[in-house]
């Protein structure tokens, strides 16, 4: 087999050393002021050896939370946190964006300044369960954003961008899938709008374009991925039409000549794959990440195939901080730790055995 996964690939004028991407991945270990601490630096200093690892989500405002204990980078103690992370990532020759995230309507009082209610295009109570600090809550019948309040949210992305690069990434990563805000304007299932921002694929990809332009205006547009999930149905998500939508949306998208396009491709919930996802990379004239459920030798086909550029890995790169040393080798991997994925201590989160440690252990 070919070893196209360990190439390196240099996107805009960054050259990442291999194609091995790690992927967004929550976790819930932010401090009370939803900023990383020593544990995330050494969580991610880890695993610098990735091509590029992409943060778990951050949100650009205290308005756009929507589980507790997540990273924001909107203040400047955030900004001090994360600057300890990518300090500890480029020490180690690695390069690290920011993923930015607004939660809207998956979200809930309890997590919000005020205790206000959650914002969406539409007042479309998900089905499913908010995560709050007291355990598991209904969501709540978002209200719908008044078309003058977009502004606003738009100039949250454009100043978290700043901030991002004031923390020290190296680019940053629009959050426009999985259920959050501005897939809930992509997609007709949650947005019923009558204005310039609902109706047709046109108009509901206008929040996706003006956060993309507001943040261009911040970070050059080779240092701004963009992540989509054209059928997920996490978190109550549904389209009449993802392939014609997304073909739609994605043609669109050609002429800012981003980074790359960050696909999940696939439903979380139901593991089904109803979409061409081979259609979608041929429309799009710039480098393609795939993501979901890949292993090496699926990775390294759809490499050969063509089918993609990069791969984006999520639980393996969590169990296995030296995913790339591992896949180099073709050594056995360490089996993840469910029980530890959200919240808690280094348990399940920094503890995870290098290869070179497990082999001293059994000798």
């Amino acid at each position: 087999m070919s070893n196209k996964l360990f190439n390196s690939i240099t996107v805009g004028d960054l050259t990442l050393p291999n194609r091995m991407v790690m992927a967004p991945m929550t976790r819930n270990r932010a401090d009370q002021d939803n900023a990383p601490t020593n544990l995330n630096t050494k969580y991610y200093q880890q695993r610098a050896k990735a091509g590029l690892i992409i943060t778990e989500a951050s949100q650009v405002s205290a308005e756009g939370v929507g589980y507790p204990a997540t990273p924001g980078i909107y203040n400047e103690t955030q900004v001090a946190g994360w600057r300890e992370v990518t300090d500890a990532v480029h020490a180690e020759g690695g390069h690290i964006f920011l993923q930015l995230w607004y939660c809207g309507r998956i979200s809930h009082p309890d997590l919000l300044p005020d205790n206000q209610t959650p914002v969406a295009p539409s007042a479309i109570q998900p089905e499913g369960d908010a995560i709050t600090f007291e355990g598991p809550k209904p969501f709540v019948t978002p209200r719908a954003l008044e078309t003058d309040e977009i502004a606003g949210i738009v100039e949250q992305y454009k100043h978290a961008a700043g901030m991002a690069k004031q923390a020290g990434f190296d680019g940053v990563e629009v959050h426009a899938a999985n259920g959050y805000l501005i897939d809930q304007f992509l997609r007709d299932g949650s947005n019923h709008r009558t204005d310039q921002y609902g109706g047709n694929a046109e108009n509901r990809m206008h929040l996706l374009n003006e956060v993309l332009d507001a943040v261009c205006e911040v970070w050059p547009a080779q240092r701004v991925g963009l992540r989509l999930t054209p059928e997920n149905s996490f978190n109550a998500m549904s389209d009449s039409d993802p392939q014609t939508h997304f073909a739609y949306f994605i043609s669109q998208l050609n002429s800012r000549k981003l980074a790359y396009l960050h696909i999940l491709e696939g439903d979380m919930i139901s593991k089904q794959r109803n979409f061409d996802y081979r259609s979608l990379r041929d429309g799009f004239d710039g480098f393609y990440m795939a993501n979901n459920a890949y292993d090496k030798n699926r990775a390294e086909e759809s490499l050969v195939n063509g089918d993609c550029d990069m791969v984006a890995f999520g639980v393996p790169f969590l169990a296995n901080p030296d995913l790339v040393y591992r896949y180099q080798n073709d050594l056995a991997l360490n089996e993840a730790d469910q029980a530890t994925f959200y919240g808690g201590d280094e348990h399940g989160y920094t503890d995870y055995p290098f290869a070179d440690e497990a082999s001293t252990q059994s000798a």
